[in-house]
């Protein structure tokens, strides 16, 4: 029996499937959904495999992750999708779309290229598995270790998220992080040569973000001759959290 994605579904209209990015979750778009789905729209938050509360596997990679995706939308009946993915959520969403062009209405991709990218979260990923939850028992003390590596309190307070009670007095993460650390390499992977998807396609890329290089233009147009850019000024990779509200108006132009 297929394994179907855990969502959050709110709102009710032309259904506009969100997907998150690496070590994220559905839940962290949730203020966005329900203002998106005031305008019209049936909103999905999906939790991808091995993050949030989906179900978890050994293996991982971008072909798994799209085909999760087509049976989530095969299982839900859905046609004619808005698809929004964000960083990795991106690189799914620019796979799935190149490969089920005929399920997808238009494509947003949210901080990120088709591209390969040098690996980058070697600090977050030692960081989490120096955790010990045997020894940190609160949300205070994960805290304290992951700031030995990561300085950032955002970016601590994004992970912290995903921690939880697995019983009375032992914390857990949510994410799987054995299959993610051994899998990073296929995080950071580009879109292959001859994929190319010719809906209207949506890039949006934060003003303080080097995710989306203006010399980046050639590849977009490659993969997706229909594209636009719009870069969110004040926002750096998480600009639908940093600046929410000209994200949001952005997208709502793009869709309407």
């Amino acid at each position: 029996m297929k394994q179907i994605l855990h969502s959050k579904i709110v709102g009710e209209g032309k259904p506009f499937l969100i997907l998150h990015g690496f070590f994220g979750m559905g839940d962290n778009w949730k203020s966005l959904a329900n203002k998106f789905a005031e305008e019209g729209f049936e909103v999905h938050l999906i939790d991808q495999r091995n993050h949030g509360r989906s179900f978890q596997t050994d293996a991982f990679n971008y072909e798994l992750l799209v085909e999760d995706l087509h049976n989530y939308i095969e299982h839900y009946n859905l046609e004619n999708v808005y698809l929004l993915g964000h960083s990795m959520g991106g690189k799914t969403a620019m796979l799935f779309t190149t490969t089920y062009p005929n399920l997808i209405d238009k494509l947003l991709i949210a901080d990120i290229a088709p591209k390969v990218y040098p690996p980058h979260h070697q600090d977050i990923i030692r960081a989490l598995n120096s955790v010990d939850f045997s020894i940190h028992t609160t949300r205070t003390l994960v805290d304290e270790k992951l700031s030995e590596l990561i300085p950032q309190e955002g970016v601590r307070q994004f992970l912290l998220k995903n921690t939880y009670w697995i019983e009375k007095g032992k914390l857990g993460f949510r994410f799987n992080l054995d299959s993610l650390t051994k899998n990073y390499n296929e995080i950071v992977k580009g879109l292959s040569n001859g994929k190319v998807y010719t809906g209207e396609t949506l890039f949006l890329r934060g003003g303080n973000s080097n995710y989306i290089l203006d010399q980046d233009g050639p590849l977009l147009q490659a993969h997706f001759p229909k594209y636009s850019l719009i870069t969110i000024s004040n926002a750096g990779h998480w600009l639908h959290a940093e600046n929410p509200r000209d994200f949001y108006e952005a997208v709502i132009r793009f869709l309407q």
